[in-house]
């Protein structure tokens, strides 16, 4: 995108998705076999400070830079975060990803892959693409047939200093936010590892409830909840309303034709579109299946809350969201 490219375009503040082309020429490409000695798929075996888990009210989380990440991944979050997968591709019409990326032997990258579906689902919709690699502090992803042989997963931290490696046609990140501290730095690293004329993409949430019709009050408790989350997160520094500055960190980092899309995901089933209803089935479904997981450390380790006082709200929290009357809404 050019300086007058951009004047042109209208920016819409609660924008969730972007699209950036890297036009970076100083990259020097590592070799690929000197890059493949030294990271592989699970190697040999993890250490015990990667594969052990804690455990707050029952709830598993990762162990590996505790603290990084506040949500759980055990089978019920994994569960629930394929789901998602699937939400996802139901609002951008069944695509994995928006961007311009053509061409065989492909080197994509999963920032934060989860339990490594969309990785994993790439690879199996282009068997061409010569290689998806996808990360996490988690080790949850499989490691069984099922992955595909150009598919391999790492133990990482998107924050620290990545690795010297060659560079990528593709990096993805996806619901990311509440993870990063430092987002400016994670466009950074991105655009020092895409390939000139690569791209990347964000999909990402501005966690803000509205309605449209009015329908939605402030005293609603899904909106209660929504401003509690925030508060917490952003005590860790750890924004779940990054929608807002996505456009300009890639900017800042250097990103040209740089394009960005809004999807409205309905809470509940209450649109008459088909299509709507499906997503916001979807997203009822994961919203109800997450209130425990989105609260259940962040709520009192950080906010000082009682494990009995966070069961209390939650229930008047899904009884809110279950009201049809309420048509609830948030950006992707």
């Amino acid at each position: 995108m050019t300086n007058s490219e951009r004047e042109d375009q209208t920016v819409q503040s609660d924008i969730s998705q972007i699209i950036a082309e890297d036009e970076n020429e100083d990259y020097e490409a590592e070799d690929d076999e000197a890059y493949g000695a030294e990271l592989h798929s699970y190697t040999t075996s993890l250490a015990s400070s990667v594969t052990d888990h804690k455990w707050v009210h029952g709830r598993r989380f990762h162990s590996y830079r505790e603290g990084n990440y506040m949500f759980p991944n055990d089978e019920k979050e994994q569960d629930r975060l394929d789901m998602f997968h699937h939400m996802f591709k139901l609002a951008l019409g069944g695509k994995l990803f928006l961007a311009p990326v053509h061409g065989e032997s492909l080197r994509v990258l999963d920032i934060g892959t989860g339990t490594g579906i969309w990785a994993i689902d790439m690879a199996d919709t282009f068997p061409s693409v010569e290689m998806v690699i996808g990360n996490d502090l988690s080790p949850i992803q499989p490691r069984c047939k099922r992955v595909p042989p150009n598919v391999q997963f790492e133990v990482d931290d998107v924050e620290a200093e990545w690795p010297e490696r060659p560079p990528f046609d593709l990096i993805h990140s996806r619901y990311m936010c509440g993870s990063i501290s430092d987002w400016p730095r994670l466009f950074e690293q991105a655009y020092n590892q895409t390939k000139i004329g690569g791209w990347v993409e964000f999909q990402d949430f501005h966690l803000v409830n509205y309605s449209q019709d009015g329908s939605l009050k402030e005293e609603n408790n899904v909106n209660r909840f929504y401003e509690l989350l925030r508060e917490a997160c952003e005590k860790m520094n750890r924004s779940i309303t990054v929608g807002v500055d996505l456009v300009k960190w890639a900017e800042e980092a250097g990103f040209s034709n740089v394009k960005h899309k809004v999807f409205p995901l309905p809470l509940g089933t209450w649109p008459r579109d088909q299509k709507m209803k499906e997503i916001g089935a979807f997203n009822m479904l994961q919203f109800l299946e997450g209130l425990e997981a989105f609260s259940i450390a962040t709520f009192t380790q950080v906010l000082g809350w009682s494990h009995e006082e966070v069961q209390v709200f939650l229930a008047l929290v899904r009884k809110d969201a279950r009201d049809r009357t309420v048509h609830m809404m948030h950006d992707l």
